[in-house]
């Protein structure tokens, strides 16, 4: 999967792990926004710092994230973590239709607020 097949969308890198608290705790609130704006042009892409498949899948699906999610299983070492220079967690880049990084680490009604606002470009 390539980021360069979101580009013309606004996009959420998401990047997050099983075993982490706040990440788990923040999911609620972007599964909202994914499903309200999905259909007018939000697309996500969840990096996982997972390094058991099983964890990473099993709260994939008790979380309900239905977006594209990756992870090379390698944890800290995940090499799309340090293409985007992540040392913590939850990390969030919103990308604009063009892929420049607008925004970062967002949460709750900031996210939400910024999303409606690219989308209304």
């Amino acid at each position: 999967m390539s980021l360069k097949q979101s580009l013309g969308k606004v996009t959420i890198v998401d990047f997050w792990a099983s075993w982490c608290g706040p990440c788990r705790r923040e999911n609620p609130n972007v599964v909202a926004i994914y499903k309200e704006f999905h259909s007018k042009g939000l697309n996500i892409i969840g990096v996982s710092l997972d390094q058991d498949a099983s964890k990473w899948k099993e709260a994939i699906a008790k979380d309900k994230l239905t977006w594209n999610q990756v992870s090379n299983l390698k944890g800290w070492e995940e090499p799309i973590a340090a293409q985007y220079k992540v040392e913590a967690i939850p990390a969030t880049f919103i990308l604009d239709a063009s892929g420049k990084v607008v925004a970062r680490d967002l949460r709750g009604a900031e996210l939400r607020t910024k999303i409606e606002e690219l989308l209304a470009k």
